[in-house]
């Protein structure tokens, strides 16, 4: 596998490539080549704490493809707000909803120099609807609203898209703060779409690979219980199955044995 190209000169400086990062990381886990030496070694020795890893990798994208079908077919969802997007890769969410309603807008948010630079090139929409990205962290709410509405009608329900970005921000009152704000700014019909990494003393070896990452990597990361993720979804209507390992969210399989969880628990919520 060779090294990731070359951003675009104006990106190219912020790239640390001696230092592992997990947007990289996770590219790798899903067999992407958008990645440097640094991140397939440091992703190969987490693998080694913990072996089912890149299983969560393959099972956060999967539910990502199953909640926005579910949103575009059953809820008549035509916009979405995806911060913290990660690398490209095979059905991102613009992707899945735009075949299944080409009308879509869609807002990528992330502030990974690569991650935007590949966005440039690969997040593309359909001549009906649009595709567009931010360079923003997600702590800065207002300036991620502020932005996205030049894409988004706000006035109109919105899918918040926030995959594996919430572990990121270590205090929970600020993290909790930061999605109430980002819902409170959307109407009536909006969703909110989430997924977390859990601790578990059924999973100790977990807790051991995001202490390597901790020690080695970077952005830091802030595990959570199932319980602490369920509270993400105050106030809103929680669609079933409710805060599961993501490959239990209404998987395509019905009525075949639940494959065992994975430590990435997600939800989906309706804001009424």
């Amino acid at each position: 596998m060779t090294d990731a190209p070359a951003a675009s000169d104006d990106l190219r400086d912020r790239i640390n490539t001696t230092q592992p990062h997990t947007a990289r990381i996770w590219n790798y886990w899903l067999g992407g080549k958008d990645n440097y030496e640094v991140d397939r070694v440091t992703g190969d020795q987490i693998r080694k704490l913990h072996p089912g890893i890149g299983d969560y990798a393959l099972a956060d994208r999967q539910f990502l493809g199953r909640a926005v079908s579910h949103l575009v077919n059953e809820c008549g969802i035509r916009q979405f707000l995806d911060v913290g997007t990660g690398l490209p890769s095979a059905d991102n969410t613009h992707e899945v909803a735009q075949r299944l309603a080409p009308e879509s807008r869609i807002v990528y948010v992330d502030n990974d120099p690569l991650v935007l630079a590949h966005a440039r090139a690969l997040l593309t929409s359909t001549p009906e609807g649009r595709t567009d990205y931010l360079d923003e962290d997600l702590r800065n709410v207002d300036a991620i609203l502020e932005q996205a509405a030049k894409t988004l009608d706000f006035s109109r329900p919105v899918a918040l898209m926030l995959l594996g970005v919430v572990i990121f921000i270590g205090d929970d009152e600020e993290a909790s703060g930061i999605v109430r704000r980002l819902l409170d700014a959307l109407p009536s019909g909006s969703h909110l779409v989430l997924t977390h990494t859990i601790t578990s003393p059924a999973m100790p070896d977990v807790d051991a690979a995001v202490a390597f990452w901790n020690e080695h990597g970077t952005p830091k990361l802030t595990q959570r219980t199932p319980e602490a993720i369920a509270r993400y979804f105050d106030g809103l209507e929680l669609l079933e199955p409710g805060v599961v390992s993501c490959n239990h969210w209404r998987p395509d399989a019905d009525g075949e044995p639940l494959p065992d969880e994975v430590a990435m628990f997600g939800g989906v919520g309706r804001k009424n």
